[in-house]
């Protein structure tokens, strides 16, 4: 590209070039001709003039007397009727510029001038045009090769930016070149490497989230279908086999759950629903776990509190706090409910040491984890709770409690019948 710039802007100067600069060695050379004409000319009338007034005052005309009269490689001849012949200077050989006049007194002045001397000063002309030419294409070359620099850079560096999006690499280079057209070409660059960058993060938080969220739920599910394959009981495998489907069910609204708030965090179903179906549906799932490492899971409070929210949702954030107190708290776990203004609150907490005091209140941060754990499940949970229009809180650090805050559904008090009226 750089070449086909440079040799383009020199294609255009030295066609701008030819053409001025013909015109101008023409004119000049017209120009300079009709000066040396005009000057001869001159000099022929001046002579006739000085020849005229020396014979009206009957002085000598000769060519001694003219010689002073005519300058440089001029050449002239006076002819006086009844006299001889007058030269005055020497007669140029070649062609020449001739000018003939002819005096009052009948005399005649013919002036010559060798046209040797229009050549050398139209060379110098051409001489001086094309030094003015020759600098104007050096101007032109520099400039062309600037500008082609110029050019070419900026495209060389956007097509390494759409390169490096290409493979993967989607950060923005935040590089302008002064340039509106490339400028241009660069923000739309810069504003896809970042929707890139964002859709990449989206996926790999995702992914993250998926492979948190599914893992206690197919560990569950693979817990109950190791005790179908270990019981003869019919009865018990029918249990066993309804509670694995309602476990797969809770496994398909993870999956949904997931996928709508990765789309759209502000996206939910909130519905009005009972608490204590959730509470329980986890105690049922999660006793079994907790009862292999000899703890146990209980539940108290208040009952019959029906709140606002998604239920998938809310099992979900209750299952991260669970499997969080089984995996770094200790001793029973206690899921206590209880009202507080119009919110209902699900207090979760153990008799572990609690959360360290380096922690605080980073708990909720992706990849923080007070041992070797992923780091992201209290995040996913606030997350959940922020998209049904909760809160997740840490209340206390030592021991442990976690309270998830839920808009409570009003109670609908009974209508009272209206008395019979009686006339």
């Amino acid at each position: 590209m750089r070449r086909r710039l440079i040799q383009s802007t020199l294609a255009v100067v030295l066609v701008v070039i030819a053409v001025f600069g013909l015109s101008l060695v023409i004119v000049e050379t017209r120009t300079i001709s009709n000066s040396a004409q005009e000057r001869v000319d001159s000099e022929a009338v001046r002579l006739a003039s000085i020849v005229d007034s020396r014979l009206l005052g009957e002085q000598t005309v000769d060519a001694q007397v003219l010689k002073e009269q005519v300058a440089g490689d001029r050449y002239a001849v006076i002819r006086i009727p009844g006299e001889p012949v007058i030269e005055v200077g020497t007669k140029a050989t070649g062609d020449v510029i001739s000018a003939t006049e002819t005096g009052e007194e009948g005399e005649t002045v013919t002036v010559q001038e060798p046209r040797s001397s229009v050549t050398r000063e139209v060379g110098r002309t051409l001489l001086i045009i094309g030094a003015v030419a020759l600098l104007a294409v050096i101007a032109a070359v520099l400039l062309a090769v600037r500008q082609a620099n110029k050019l070419a850079s900026p495209l060389t560096d956007l097509a390494e930016t759409a390169e490096r999006l290409g493979s993967g690499d989607p950060r923005p280079r935040h590089k302008r070149y002064g340039v509106h057209e490339l400028d241009r070409v660069a923000d739309v660059l810069d504003s896809s490497a970042e929707r890139i960058a964002r859709m990449l993060t989206a996926e790999r938080r995702l992914a993250a989230d998926a492979s948190h969220q599914l893992r206690t739920p197919l560990t569950a599910l693979s817990m109950r279908l190791e005790e179908i394959t270990l019981t003869d009981d019919l009865n018990t495998v029918k249990e066993e086999a309804t509670i694995a489907l309602t476990q797969v069910e809770r496994l398909t609204d993870v999956v949904e759950r997931l996928l709508t708030n990765s789309r759209d965090p502000r996206t939910g179903s909130a519905v009005s629903f009972d608490l204590d179906e959730v509470i329980q549906q986890q105690l049922a799932e999660w006793r079994p776990a907790y009862r292999s490492v000899g703890r146990a899971i209980v539940s108290s409070g208040k009952r019959h509190l029906r709140a606002v929210g998604t239920p998938g949702a809310v099992a979900q954030v209750l299952a991260a706090l669970i499997e969080n107190s089984l995996m770094h708290g200790g001793g029973t776990v206690a899921l206590r409910t209880r009202v507080t203004g119009n919110q209902a609150v699900i207090e979760v907490t153990d008799e572990g040491p609690g959360v360290p005091a380096d922690l605080g209140a980073r708990i909720f941060e992706r990849a923080i984890s007070g041992r070797n754990s992923t780091g992201i499940g209290l995040a996913v949970a606030r997350d959940l709770a922020e998209a049904d229009g909760g809160r997740l809180e840490m209340l206390q650090a030592q021991p442990a409690v976690f309270g998830l805050f839920l808009s409570r559904t009003p109670v609908q008090k009974p209508v009272p019948e209206a008395e019979p009226t009686v006339r």
